[in-house]
C-alpha cells in the first residue's frame, strides 16, 4: 500500500519507534539500501560475523540472483525500531528477516509487500507457521524456521519414581508422575510463569491445551489451566520460583538435577548436552491427550514496501534462495530451529532422531498473532501474564484473575 493513508499510518507507528530509538532516528549512510546492483538485507542475527556460514549462504544468494548483498545484523529490538523508521523514510532495506511477531506491527503499518505483490511461493509452507505471517488473508513473508516448547525429563529420577515418559499423554498422566516423583524425594517441575511475555509464551500451551481462546481469556477452559499451574505450586509440583523465573533460570533449576520436568525450548538443546545427567522430551500433553498446541518463536523473511518496484524481482530471488529446501536445512541446523517445510522436517529427524518430539512440537505449534490476532495480541498478552501472576501469587483465584483479564484486554 502507498500513498497518504500509508504514510499516515507508518507516521502513528514509529512515534514509539522514535521513543525507543532515543535520538538514533537517522539512518547512518551505510543503512540506505543502494540504487545500483547492492541488495541490503537486515536481520536479528548479530551473532553472526562476516566470515559465518549464514553470511556466506546471504553472498551466495546474491550471487545467484546477480547481486551483491550488503547485510547488517541487529538486536530484534533494534530491528524492529530501524525497520518501522526506514519505512517511514521510504529507505527500507530489499529484504528484512524479523520475529514472527513483528510482522502483523509492520504489516499494519503498510511497510511489507505481500505475497501476492513480490510472488513469493509459499505453497510447500507449513500452515500453522505460515499463520504468525498472515494478517486480514494476506500473507507479508516466509518463515525461516521455528523454535517452540516441550517438557524436557530427567531420565534418572523418573526411572527410580517408576514413571514411563511414553505414558505422560495429558493432565492426569502428568499430575500421576509428578505425584510419584516428589513422594521419592525429588521435586517435580519448574517453568517460566515471569510477568512479561516469556510468562505468556510458557503459559499458552496449557492455555490452548484446554480448548481456550485468547479472544477468551475467562472462559471454563481457560480457568482450567490456570488451575492446573495453581494448583501444582499448591501442591508442592512447583516451586514458588517460578513467578520470577525466566526461561534461563528455570533451566538452571532442572540442571541442578532435582526436577523431574523442566518446560523450556529448542534453544536449550546445546546445554542439555551438557548436563550430567541423561535426559529425554516429550511434548507438552493437552488436557484430554494428545499434543498440546506452543506458540512459535523463529523469524519470517520478508519484502519491505520500496519507492522502486523494479527491485522487488531480484529481491524475490533472494528469498527464495534463502528458503529453499537445502539452504533452510542448514540455516535451521545452525539456529536450532525446525523448518518450515514438511519435507525438510523430516530429514531433520532423520539425522538427528532427538528432534523428532521437536518437530511433532512444531507441527501442533500455533503462531501468537494467529487467528488474525495481529496487533491485539501483545494487549491480550499482558493481560494474560498479569493474571498468571495474580493467581500465583495468591491475590486473586484464577477465575478472578482471568476475569480481569478479559476485561483488561477489551477495554485496550
Amino acid at each position: 500500500m502507498t500513498g497518504l493513508s500509508r504514510r499516515r499510518r507508518l507516521a502513528a507507528v514509529a512515534v514509539l519507534a522514535l521513543a525507543a530509538a532515543a535520538g538514533g532516528a537517522c539512518s547512518s549512510s551505510s543503512d540506505q539500501p543502494a540504487d545500483g546492483g547492492a541488495y541490503l538485507v537486515w536481520d536479528p542475527y548479530p551473532q553472526f560475523a562476516d566470515d559465518s556460514e549464514w553470511v556466506a549462504l546471504l553472498k551466495k544468494c546474491g550471487t545467484s540472483a546477480g547481486v551483491t548483498v550488503k547485510r547488517t545484523g541487529y538486536d530484534t529490538t533494534d530491528l524492529t525500531n530501524k525497520a518501522l523508521l526506514a519505512a517511514q523514510q521510504g529507505n527500507s532495506p530489499d529484504v528484512l528477516i524479523v520475529d514472527n511477531p513483528v510482522i502483523s506491527t509492520l504489516a499494519e503499518a503498510g511497510a511489507l509487500t505481500t505475497t501476492d505483490d513480490n510472488k513469493l511461493d509459499v505453497s510447500a509452507m507449513a500452515a500453522n507457521l505460515l499463520g504468525a505471517g498472515q494478517r486480514d488473508g494476506k500473507t507479508y513473508g516466509v518463515p525461516i524456521g521455528a523454535n517452540t516448547l516441550a517438557l524436557y525429563y530427567n531420565k534418572d529420577v523418573l526411572t527410580a519414581a517408576g514413571v514411563d515418559p511414553a505414558g505422560i499423554r495429558d493432565w492426569a498422566s502428568l499430575n500421576s508422575a509428578l505425584g510419584k516423583v516428589e513422594a521419592k524425594g525429588k521435586k517435580g517441575i519448574t517453568f517460566s510463569a515471569i510477568g512479561t511475555e516469556e510468562g505468556s509464551f510458557q503459559f499458552l500451551p496449557w492455555f490452548w491445551g484446554s480448548g481456550a481462546q485468547l479472544t477468551s481469556l475467562d472462559s471454563p477452559q481457560a480457568v482450567s489451566a490456570l488451575t492446573l499451574w495453581t494448583d501444582w505450586l499448591k501442591q508442592g509440583h512447583a516451586p514458588n520460583s517460578v513467578i520470577n523465573n525466566t526461561q534461563t533460570t528455570s533451566w538452571q533449576e532442572f540442571a541442578t538435577g532435582d526436577y523431574a520436568f523442566a518446560e523450556n525450548g529448542t534453544w536449550q538443546l546445546a546445554n542439555a548436552e551438557k548436563l550430567g545427567f541423561p535426559y529425554g522430551t516429550i511434548a507438552i500433553p493437552a488436557s484430554a491427550g494428545g499434543p498440546a498446541p506452543a506458540p512459535t518463536g523463529g523469524e519470517f523473511v520478508s519484502i519491505p514496501v520500496q519507492r522502486s518496484t523494479g527491485r522487488y524481482a531480484t529481491s524475490q530471488k533472494l528469498v527464495t534462495c534463502l528458503t529453499s529446501a537445502d539452504n533452510l536445512l542448514a540455516t535451521d541446523t545452525t539456529l536450532s530451529y525446525v523448518a518450515p517445510v514438511a519435507a525438510v522436517q523430516e530429514r531433520q529427524a532423520s539425522t538427528d532422531p532427538k528432534l523428532k518430539v521437536w518437530v511433532e512440537a512444531v507441527r501442533a505449534a500455533k503462531g501468537r498473532t494467529g487467528d488474525n490476532l495481529g496487533t491485539k495480541y501483545p494487549k491480550i498478552s499482558e493481560a494474560l501474564w498479569t493474571a498468571v501472576q495474580a493467581a500465583l501469587s495468591g491475590g486473586k483465584s484464577p477465575g478472578e484473575a482471568l476475569a480481569a483479564a478479559q476485561a483488561a484486554a477489551t477495554n485496550k
